[in-house]
């Protein structure tokens, strides 16, 4: 929030203007440690009501927190100090919400609070992921290098994530494309046909009446498969907030045929950099194993990770933890950490495995995608036809009489 305020220094001088904080308590702090006593601090006239924030609507896109992960890191490298640096980012930020999350944070720091101790504060935005590597970084005194691991790792991520999210753009639009010709087939085109067809006076084909029948019920019906389907989706969405139904879900995601696969390639993926990622950061193999379960968003990769965690403390290597479970760990994946381990590089080792699966991912994108599109296709021609051909088939019968 923007502040105006009017202060004097020790010598009496008064100074005016405008401060940008979270608070009016953050703002006078911010002033008393400049050497100001504040007399007066008030608000910038407020905004019209059209103008105004609607804070639960308010989110930071993960880009927000790319972007700033990068400046951050190249701002440390250059030797600008931490504050100083929260401070600009905070101040260039045009998202209302994350801009006052900066400022907080930089107040924090300021007053003495570790960078990982202050982002912890905010889970939605830095992950135990990303707190985690900072810590490490301020323990080894390497926090300009764990900036820039996180920097990398989070764009890395952020490019895979709007690879696939491109990808699935065309298909979703021929999904809403055959749900929109359903539409107006069964509310406009079969009806206006079936008024032609009744005029006739013949009797119809079993699935011409099968057809009308189908589109009479949802228009007329509509209501009641509006709320099965709608109620249905609920139940779906609250079940799987339940621990039980994520389980469930994320197996069944994994024994999918195509897409099975492609989840697997995925999540080895993301487990194999975000390892390599703290390992590099200098985080002992268990607790990093720790970390990577809690992110890797699987329920079932996470009890495998969890378990490996457990076998590595107790002195097992994580490469034969690991290839207990083939299904999800196949063998190339633990023969390349083994060889990691074996030489002191499994952090090296990881990264290769990560450009591996990238590009079997990308490559598995493009094969899903080659079988996805026509499919749908083919099912959009199937329905259409079908309905045309049940609906012109009386009118075909008659004039071939």
């Amino acid at each position: 929030m923007k502040l105006n305020y009017q202060a004097r220094n020790k010598e009496g001088q008064v100074f005016s203007g405008v401060v940008e904080a979270s608070s009016k308590e953050a703002a006078v702090l911010f002033l008393q440690r400049r050497g100001l006593y504040v007399t007066v601090l008030e608000p910038v006239g407020k905004p019209p009501i059209y103008a105004r924030r609607i804070k639960f609507l308010e989110r930071t896109p993960k880009k927000d927190v790319v972007l700033f992960s990068r400046q951050l890191s190249i701002m440390f490298k250059t030797k600008v100090p931490l504050v100083e640096a929260l401070q600009v980012l905070a101040a260039q930020n045009k998202n209302p919400n994350f801009k006052e999350k900066l400022f907080n944070i930089s107040e924090q720091v300021q007053g003495g609070t570790s960078l990982s101790d202050a982002l912890k504060k905010y889970p939605e935005l830095f992950s135990s992921f990303y707190v985690s590597m900072l810590k490490s970084g301020e323990a080894s005194g390497k926090l300009s290098e764990s900036l820039e691991y996180l920097a990398n790792h989070l764009e890395r991520e952020y490019d895979l994530e709007n690879k696939i999210k491109s990808a699935m753009t065309y298909p979703a639009l021929i999904l809403v494309f055959v749900l929109g010709v359903l539409f107006l087939m069964v509310f406009y085109i079969v009806p206006s046909l079936t008024e032609v067809l009744q005029e006739t006076g013949q009797e119809l084909p079993v699935i011409t009446q099968i057809v009308i029948g189908i589109t009479s019920f949802l228009r007329e019906k509509f209501w009641i498969f509006f709320i099965l389907v709608v109620g249905f989706l609920i139940f779906i969405v609250r079940y799987y907030k339940t621990k039980e139904g994520k389980r469930f879900f994320d197996e069944l995601f994994l024994k999918l045929p195509l897409i099975g696969s492609f989840l697997k390639m995925m999540y080895l993926s993301r487990f194999a950099e975000n390892l390599s990622t703290l390992i590099s950061g200098g985080l002992p193999i268990a607790q990093a194993l720790e970390i990577t379960g809690d992110i890797v968003e699987n329920t079932i990769y996470k009890e495998i990770i969890f378990d490996a965690r457990d076998k590595v403390r107790k002195g097992e290597q994580i490469s034969s933890a690991l290839s207990q479970n083939p299904d999800f760990f196949p063998p190339m994946f633990c023969q390349m950490a083994l060889v990691g381990e074996k030489t002191g590089t499994l952090d090296q080792t990881l990264m290769d495995v990560v450009s591996f699966y990238q590009k079997e991912t990308e490559r598995m994108t493009t094969s899903l995608l080659s079988v996805l599109e026509p499919a749908l296709i083919m099912f959009l021609g199937a329905v259409v036809g079908g309905l045309m051909f049940a609906t012109l088939l009386p009118l075909y019968r008659m004039m071939s009489f």
